[in-house]
This record gives C-alpha cells, structure tokens and sequence, in this order.
C-alpha cells in the first residue's frame, strides 16, 4: 500500500474486515479550507477516499465518468461532482487546478496473456492511469508551488511493486505512476510538496470482483477457487483490503507528522512483499 494541523488529536483506530468507516484521523478536521480532487470518487477506494477527506474538513472535487455515481457521493459529503472520462485529454485539462490536495487513484483492469492483449484496451489503461495523472499534476502543482505546501497521493499498488501474470497493461501503468511520484516528489520538495504512493493488495472493490471470471479463465480454474489461489495466494494475512483501511492512509499522508515522508511507496499488501 499521502495539513494544517497536527493529527495526533486522534489516533487511527484498527479497522475489522468489513468495517467501512471512516478514519479517526478524520475527527479532528484537520483539512478544513483545503481543496482535494480525488479521481475514480464514485466508488471504492476513491468514494472511500472522497468521503475520508470531507470528514476532516476538505472541500472534495468527486472526479468520475459516473455522472449519476458522482453526484451522489457529491451530495453525500457536500463535496462538487466533476464528470469527466480521464481517457479524454481535452476533459482531464478541464479539471479544476486549485487543488491542495490530488489522490490518483482512477483505473481499469483487462486480464488477459500479452500476446493476446488488444493494443487499444493497452493503450486506454496507460491514458487513464499514467497519462491522466500527469495531466492533473502539469495543471494543479503550480497552485500547490504558489502556496508552499501540497499532497500528492497515488493510488498504486502491489503490482506498482511486483508483477503478475495477464496484467500487462495495469502492471505497467502502476510502475509508470511509482516513476512519476518519484519525479514530482524530487521536483516538489522545494515547494512543499510530497508525493507518495499507496500500494495495496487486492481490495474489496467492484475492480476486484469484476475479474473473478477473467482470473478463472485465463488461469484455468474454477471461480470458486479464484479468492485463495489468486487474490489471496502470496499474502499472509488472508482477506481483502477494505478501501477504508485504504483511504486512512491516503489522510494520514496529508498530516504535518508525515510532511518529511516523500517519494516513497507505502505497502498495504498483507505481506505479499515480504516474500
């Protein structure tokens, strides 16, 4: 598996399996008169992110191409729907630019063998992932440079660190974005700005689950044993990540306590890296 104010007014709390609430550090409101652009708001660890940030007082941009999905979560949290497909450059260079605060995290999955893989849906993934946040990054850095701080959150993952088999395209897109983090956090530090990936496991999300059939075929197994044999194979702790657990992290990276943490990525795997 990224502030105004201190966080220690409250210490986050052990998240059960199941459990979606929000994060303690989100009490303390420590982002109150900051603006946050979460991309892929609409649902999973992008909603759960959305709805993180606006409970410790953010002002949230709900970015999707969801139109119905983003209103609602807007409406839920008092956060501003922005509809707009990130595969689209003219659309992404239309996305707000005062943003304090940007968590990457919108994506897609294709599974499938690379000599099989459709070169469009390849290129789709890369636009959407790598492109996209460059994009945001190129438009909303010069207004976290002019006030002299700024968070940059990516959404990785595992596969940003290690790679499996039939995920080319996201294999590739998530090392990608481990580089550009990389990049903004060397080229930000001067104006106090990090830049951090968070690199979780299998979460449950709609994207997970959505692969239990494509998993099965393309590894010729049954989708009942698709959970143990792939999701949860090389993890020790065995269950899927909550996309709360998730957005804890994302907050806990917009605290003064981890202003000298830049340029890293942060495992959320269960052990998977440990191997």
């Amino acid at each position: 598996m990224d502030s105004t104010k201190s966080s220690d007014e409250g210490s986050p709390q052990h998240l059960r399996p199941g459990d979606t609430t929000a994060p303690a550090l989100a009490s303390t409101r420590f982002l109150s008169g900051r603006k946050v652009l979460v991309t892929g708001a609409a649902s999973g660890i992008g909603r759960a992110c959305a709805e993180a940030f606006a409970a410790a007082g953010a002002e949230v941009y709900v970015v999707d191409r969801a139109a119905e999905a983003a209103k609602e979560v807007a409406e839920a949290i008092g956060g501003i729907a922005v509809v707009a497909d990130l595969s689209e450059a003219d659309a992404v260079d239309a996305l707000p630019d005062d943003a304090d605060i940007v968590v990457n995290n919108a994506g897609l999955q294709h599974v499938a063998p690379v000599h099989e893989f459709p070169p469009d849906r390849f290129a789709l993934i890369q636009r959407v992932m790598v492109e996209a946040p460059f994009r945001i990054l190129r438009r909303t850095l010069p207004h976290m440079y002019a006030q002299g701080w700024g968070r940059v959150v990516n959404i990785s993952s595992v596969h940003g660190l290690r790679a499996s088999a039939y995920k080319s395209a996201y294999v590739a897109a998530k090392h990608a974005l481990e580089g550009l983090s990389k990049v903004v956090a060397l080229e930000g530090a001067a104006h106090g700005v990090t830049s951090n990936c968070i690199n979780p496991g299998y979460v449950r999300t709609p994207l997970v689950e959505e692969q239990i059939v494509n998993q099965a075929l393309a590894h010729g197994i049954p989708t009942a044993d698709v959970m143990d044999q792939v999701f949860l194979e090389r993890t020790a702790i065995k269950r899927l990540i909550e996309p709360a657990e998730v957005a804890e992290a994302a907050l806990w990276l917009c605290t003064e306590r981890s202003g000298y943490i830049t340029g890293s990525s942060i495992p959320l795997d269960g052990g998977w890296t440990a191997h």
